[in-house]
């Protein structure tokens, strides 16, 4: 890093604590990647993690003149209320404070531009970063964001860099709503199984169990030779793939998907 050597001790501010920020918050608790006493959340509302990190040292929504110490600022307000959120807080950041924002379609000229300049890097994580199993998209034009944006998630998430800015739509169309495809994939699963005479619960332990079992699989072995470990030629579940690849009727549910999100993700940009 290129700031003081007393940059780590500087506290990071979160401004919003919704699904993405508390999930964010319980991660740097769960993990100890960032200590609660070096953390100030910014809320307008009350919000059980911000509850509990309070009780652990944070600061929630102390005065504004108390926000000059940050050394990184994430943004986790919602994508059509940015602006407003950050009206009272363009002044209260030191200049050199990097800018974090995990918020989906706001474009990182736009951030610095409106916080005088400040450098930005965005970073689309999924909010299994709640127990550090996440996965997200990096993206900065600055070195030093980039940097400071991977000591902040790399204890809560893979991080996956990324090169250019709108590479953080796909990555967010694809990884940050992919997990509530699955669950949607799962919950038809279930429901197949009930269709062919299982009870509900039964059903539904079973294919959370498999998905469970999928995602157990060891990441060294491509997709392609895990398939194959399970798929014996002729066998039940080979005739199960076929069906599912019928007029690539699977792929195209995915790309539609992954084509909505990121329409939605353009969309947001524009507003």
């Amino acid at each position: 890093m290129t700031h003081s050597d007393n940059t780590q001790s500087r506290p990071v501010v979160l401004v919003g604590c919704g699904r993405l920020g508390s999930a964010i918050v319980e991660g740097w608790l769960h993990t100890g990647a960032l200590d609660a006493k070096d953390l100030i959340i910014l809320t307008p509302s009350s919000k059980p993690v911000a509850e509990m990190a309070a009780a652990k040292g944070a600061r929630v929504n102390p005065p504004l003149a108390e926000l000059i110490e940050a050394r990184a600022v994430v943004l986790a307000v919602k994508p059509a209320k940015w602006r407003e959120a950050s009206a009272d807080l363009l002044e209260a950041f030191a200049p050199d404070a990097v800018l974090v924002s995990v918020m989906a379609g706001v474009r990182a000229h736009d951030i610095s531009e409106t916080y005088l300049g400040r450098s930005v890097a965005r970073v689309m994580p999924t909010t299994a970063v709640a127990t550090g199993q996440g996965v997200a998209g990096l993206w900065s034009a600055n070195r030093v964001a980039r940097e400071a944006a991977h000591q902040l998630f790399d204890g809560l998430a893979d991080m996956v860099d990324l090169d250019r800015e709108d590479l953080i739509d796909v990555a967010t169309a694809v990884a940050g709503s992919g997990p509530a495809y699955v669950h949607a994939f799962t919950q038809a699963l279930a429901e197949a199984g009930v269709a062919e005479g299982l009870d509900a619960d039964s059903a539904l332990r079973l294919a959370r169990g498999a998905v469970r079992s999928a995602a157990s699989a060891d990441p060294a072995s491509s997709l392609a030779e895990l398939i194959g470990r399970i798929a014996s030629p002729g066998g039940t579940t080979q005739a199960g793939l076929n069906a599912l690849a019928e007029g690539r009727a699977l792929d195209k549910a995915v790309e539609a998907a992954v084509a909505a999100g990121l329409n939605r993700a353009r969309e947001l940009a524009a507003d």
